[in-house]
This record gives structure tokens, sequence and C-alpha cells, in this order.
């Protein structure tokens, strides 16, 4: 099927085919018609399947008329992460480009001034991430009582870092008439008693997480002593030819851990978790992606989502605590364009793997 067949107007057709894209994926197919009739969606479907756009494409053409007043946004995106708002707020720009919405990202390390000059202009999509979006409504900067669209992404991510009982804090402040689209990549009994509190009959869609890495990543194991991982991780960075390589580690003290050890020993290499203020993170991801930043260690929060298009290894100094993280690193089918090796290294007990992505 084509995105043409799906009932978007012809000026968001044109900025699909702007970004290169001619057919939807499953996720898309599915969400985009159900979305735009104004009924509500609960989605299972991972970071990686087109979701984001199965979304903001239909929300574009339903905003596309109407008006934002000041403080009272048209919509509201709720995400676990900054990176992961940021990124959203990129897909409307991207596809909403001959629309004239207005959009607001609010997140945590950028300046509240910014935020509520934004907010005092009226949008018709704000962006937001649980915290700051309630820091700006108790600061009197921000009214939920217009929202016509809320979309609850990421919900399992929501329940991992604690943000369920703002998420219900927030909801209980938008309009009970309303559309709601609910997204989570998985769907255990707490993420399922959510969504039938905050959905009315809604279509529900799942679409099958991809079970394995891309054909175009080279997988190795690496076997090691707990105390050595450091000195094997080095060996193999340089015994390897690595244009640019993201290191995993399950938590964000590992992080910075190993951020310092490899710095030691002389590697041109940077961090990348939740506790960095935003412009750092911005700042550092903007160097990895332009090559002047060689490695970046990074942990499975931070990183989720991140739209790195060219990387050559990914190196899991942890072995992922969830089987779908391993293919989130490393690359799924969808995402990965060359290949790269991946590489996992592991105790006898954990142990340290890699992935070269050629």
């Amino acid at each position: 099927m084509a995105f043409r067949n799906l009932g978007l107007s012809e000026a968001t057709l044109n900025a699909v085919e702007d970004s290169g894209y001619t057919e939807p994926t499953p996720i898309q197919e599915q969400a985009i018609p159900v979305v735009l009739t104004g009924r509500d969606v609960l989605g299972c479907a991972q970071t990686g399947t087109g979701k984001t756009a199965g979304f903001t494409l239909p929300m574009i053409d339903m905003l596309a008329t109407g008006r934002a007043r000041a403080r009272m946004p048209r919509s509201l995106i709720l995400e676990p992460t900054r990176e992961l708002a940021a990124q959203v707020s990129e897909n409307f720009e991207r596809y909403g480009k001959y629309s004239r919405l207005t959009t607001a990202l609010l997140i945590g390390g950028e300046s509240f001034v910014d935020q509520e000059k934004a907010l005092g202009r009226g949008v018709d999509v704000l962006i937001a991430t649980p915290g700051r979006l309630i820091d700006l409504f108790e600061r009197g900067r921000v009214l939920l009582s217009d929202v016509k669209v809320r979309v609850i992404d990421e919900a399992d991510r929501m329940l991992d870092m604690g943000f369920i009982p703002d998420i219900e804090r927030i909801v209980g402040l938008l309009p009970r008439k309303r559309q709601t689209l609910f997204f989570s990549a998985t769907m255990p009994p707490e993420i399922r008693k959510l969504a039938d509190g905050f959905l009315t009959e809604p279509k529900e869609i799942a679409v099958d997480p991809p079970a394995s890495p891309a054909e175009t990543v080279d997988q190795q194991l690496a076997l090691v002593a707990g105390d050595d991982k450091r000195a094997a991780l080095r060996e193999i960075l340089r015994a390897e030819d690595i244009e640019n390589g993201l290191i995993f580690c399950n938590r964000k003290r590992d992080v910075d851990i190993l951020v310092k050890s490899l710095a030691k020993h002389g590697f041109d290499v940077s961090a990348l978790h939740g506790d960095m203020p935003q412009f750092r993170r911005t700042e550092t991801l903007d160097r990895f992606r332009s090559g002047e930043l060689r490695l970046l260690v990074a942990s499975d929060v931070a990183a989720r989502g991140l739209d790195i298009p060219r990387v050559s290894h990914v190196l899991n100094f942890d072995v992922p605590i969830h089987a779908e993280d391993y293919v989130h690193r490393i690359g799924p089918p969808r995402r990965a364009r060359r290949r790269r090796p991946a590489q996992t290294k592991t105790p006898p007990s954990p142990a340290l793997a890699t992935a070269n992505h050629a």
C-alpha cells in the first residue's frame, strides 16, 4: 500500500515524498486511517517501527484548521525522554513544512523563558516530558483545557522511569472529550490497566517487534571476566577499524566510569545519559553525528529513539537486561542501511559484545 491510499492531504503527502518515503510501515498503514477518523488507538509497537509518523502525519492534517490560543495547546504529546521528545518535534517540522502548524517543545535542560514565550504565542502541538510540563502548569504558563488530541508514547518506559503518577495527574487536567493515542513497546498488566482507564473503545493495533537484528550486522560475543572488561574493550577498540562507535552500559553511573577510564587511556570519547544538561546532550550528539567525536558511551534510556544514520560499530559493554534492547542497540532490520559489526562483552557470568555495521 502507498501513502496516497491512507487518506492524507496532498500537502502532507508532498512532505512525505520530499523525505524519500513512498510506502508506509505496518504500524503507519494500520494507524493513520484510524487516527484520521478521530478514534482512540492502543498501539503496541517498538521504537524503530515508524510509529512516530503513524501519529504525526494524521495529526498534521487533523489540526490544519483552527487556531491555538495563548497558553492553550490544541494537542499534547508526552514522551519519557528529552531525545524522544526532540525527535517527535523534528517529525512535525519535517512533515508539517507545508502546513502552518505551530509547535513547542517542553523538556528539561532548556530555558523556561523561551518555552514560556512559545506557549504565550499559542501552539497547535505541544510535545513535552511529564516533569517539565507539570513545572510550567504549576507556574500558570500552560492550560490544558483546549487539548483535542493527546498522545502517550513509550508508556512502558514511562512506567520504568516512574512517570505514571505524573501521567495520571496530567490526564486529569485534560478535557474529558478528546482523542487519545496510546503507544507502548510492551503491554504488561500495569500498562494494560492504565490504557483501559485512558481510552474509550480504542482500535487495538499490534506490530510484531523486530525479532532479530538486521542482516547487515556482524555479531560477535566475547566472554570476559568482570574485572577484565575494560581492558578487553580497550583491546577491541585498538584492534578494530572503528570509524565511530556506540558503547552501551546498563546504568548511568557505569557510563561515567567507563568514559573516564577510556579518556584516561587516550580515547576520543564522551557520555550520553539522562543526568546531562540538554545543551550538553545536544552538543555531544551533534559532534558524534558530524564525525568530530569517535566514541559515544550511552545508557539505554538516553539512547532510545536516537537517529544516528551511520554507525560503524556498536559495543555492548553490558549485556542488556531486556532482549528487545539488544536489537534496538545494534539495529533492527529497517534501520540498518550498511554492514556493521556488533560485539557483546560478557564475563563468564555477564559478558562483553560487539556489532559491526557495514
